[in-house]
């Protein structure tokens, strides 16, 4: 997947009866350093950790108004956010649990750390491990992938389709573009809702964490229609 694909957008589409619902950011960054979870690194994970724990402290999810936005794209797409929960909103009820945020790959922890920051789903994928073209769509009765969770069913979600079929979802994605040692290179999809404007915010967000950490360099980046 070169520069010039994720800077032309090619490879990308968003089906017809969501683009009033949901954008899609895309970046592209290398190279990813895959060494143990550095210090900088590790004290912005523990300085989200706690702003979140000082702002939103003893609220519920429901209570918490950056969450709003994502419960309803679920909801756009006919999803209960108490049963399957946006990736940020399950990552945050951790942290509000007093539960440190684990380091796990450096690009993971970056995805985790902007998706908490933004209050949106986010998922890092192999870009080795996708084909174009890309498609963000809603699954169809039937559909299955295998996930970091398991057998998963895809029927009535938001999903992210590959030439090989669905890799990816707000809530978890697939086994085979999961991160794994050696990989140099990363594809980042935040999953925006069409009723908030984050582009600028998003965009400095990763900018100030991937300067503060060294995780890697950005290479391309953009947002769908």
């Amino acid at each position: 997947m070169t520069q010039a694909a994720i800077e032309g957008w090619e490879f990308f589409s968003v089906e017809k009866s969501l683009q009033n619902t949901v954008r899609v950011g895309l970046v592209c960054a290398e190279p990813v350093r895959v060494a143990p979870s550095s210090p900088a690194l590790q004290q912005a994970m523990d300085e989200e950790a706690a702003r979140l724990r000082k702002n939103h402290g003893g609220k519920l999810p429901s209570q918490i108004e950056e969450l709003q936005p994502a419960r309803a794209l679920y909801k756009a797409f006919g999803l209960d956010p108490t049963r399957h929960r946006p990736s940020s909103e399950a990552l945050l009820r951790r942290v509000l649990k007093g539960e440190d945020l684990p380091p796990i790959h450096p690009a993971v922890d970056i995805n985790n750390l902007l998706s908490i920051a933004l209050a949106v789903p986010a998922c890092v994928v192999d870009p080795r491990q996708v084909t174009p073209p890309l498609v963000l769509r809603a699954g169809r009765a039937g559909e299955r992938m295998q996930s970091m969770r398991g057998d998963f069913d895809l029927a009535g979600k938001p999903l992210l389709e590959d030439a090989e079929g669905p890799f990816g979802t707000p809530i978890t994605d697939s086994e085979r573009v999961k991160i794994r040692l050696g990989v140099e290179e990363i594809l980042l999809v935040a999953y925006l809702p069409a009723a908030c404007d984050l582009e600028a915010q998003a965009r400095a967000t990763l900018g100030r964490l991937l300067g503060a950490t060294g995780v890697g360099v950005l290479v391309a980046d953009g947002v769908t229609v």
